[in-house]
């Protein structure tokens, strides 16, 4: 091949890589600096890992700095994003009312499963043990995740069982890590995400009581957070679903159960307030 030959076959390629690279554009050095909380809902190496993926994903295609802060509690996620040191945060309904009532966050999105922003909460117990009811875990180890988790303990009410019902309870934090507890035997049952319940099901994870769907986590900003910023943080999430590879593997990062994002306002979560009512001081 000539010189001449070889430089139009590299302009060729060239021009043809630019048409076919991804319309994500690296930020600016102008571009905002976001800070991203969460609740704990793993240990801090997996958070890290799921968040960073939507981090990137976010920082491409809302042209902004943003970055992941790990938090190691239901609490100190709230009052970091009260507090501006985190200007976005993932919420449990929980929290995010918490959140509200302290500091006046607002809810941005809320993610989706099959569509629909709900999940419920379920008690979970291990195949073959010959328990099939709530009932049946009275006297028996019960697992529950976030001692602040006020959802939990009305969840498990809901079901007709009380703390006090249990031999003993503890509380492991992560969903991930009572679905683990009650496979290894060390508890009869415990309180799960129904996602949770449904990954872990091939592992031998029975589902025996479950609450009626409730308005699932949200992603919340701090009231601050100026109205073109919040908005492209938004946008960029209601445009993540699973339409190309590239974002289906971030949903699927992010959490297996989600397939994409809805808008979401303060009243869709009185449900939950109603219910954690009677545990609230």
């Amino acid at each position: 091949m000539n010189r001449i030959k070889l430089m139009q076959t590299l302009a060729t390629a060239l021009l043809t890589g630019a048409l076919l690279a991804p319309a994500w554009a690296a930020p600016s050095p102008k571009a905002a600096e976001v800070t991203m909380g969460s609740v704990a809902m793993d240990i801090p190496v997996e958070m890290i890992k799921r968040m960073s993926v939507l981090t990137n994903y976010l920082a491409l295609s809302a042209h902004h700095n943003v970055r992941f802060r790990p938090s190691p509690n239901m609490g100190s996620a709230v009052d970091d994003l009260g507090k501006g040191q985190t200007q976005i945060a993932y919420l449990t309904p929980v929290a995010y009312i918490e959140a509200r009532k302290k500091y006046g966050v607002i809810p941005l999105v809320a993610p989706t499963t099959q569509g629909r922003p709900h999940f419920s909460l379920v008690i979970g117990v291990k195949a073959g043990s010959g328990i099939t009811t709530p009932a049946m875990l009275k006297g028996k180890r019960f697992a529950f995740g976030d001692e602040k988790a006020l959802l939990q303990k009305a969840a498990v009410e809901s079901m007709g069982l009380v703390s006090t019902d249990f031999s003993t309870f503890a509380y492991l934090k992560h969903y991930d890590n009572i679905a683990k507890a009650v496979l290894a035997g060390d508890f009869e049952g415990g309180i799960l995400k129904d996602s949770v319940a449904e990954a872990f099901k091939p592992s031998g994870i029975n589902v025996i009581g479950s609450t009626a769907p409730l308005p699932g986590y949200v992603f919340a900003v701090h009231p601050s957070m100026p109205m073109p910023l919040r908005n492209s943080l938004r946008d960029a999430l209601l445009a993540l679903k699973k339409t190309t590879p590239d974002m289906a593997a971030t949903l699927e990062a992010f959490d297996a159960a989600y397939d994409g994002f809805v808008t979401v306002d303060d009243p869709a979560y009185d449900p939950v307030r109603k219910l954690i009512q009677p545990y609230q001081k």
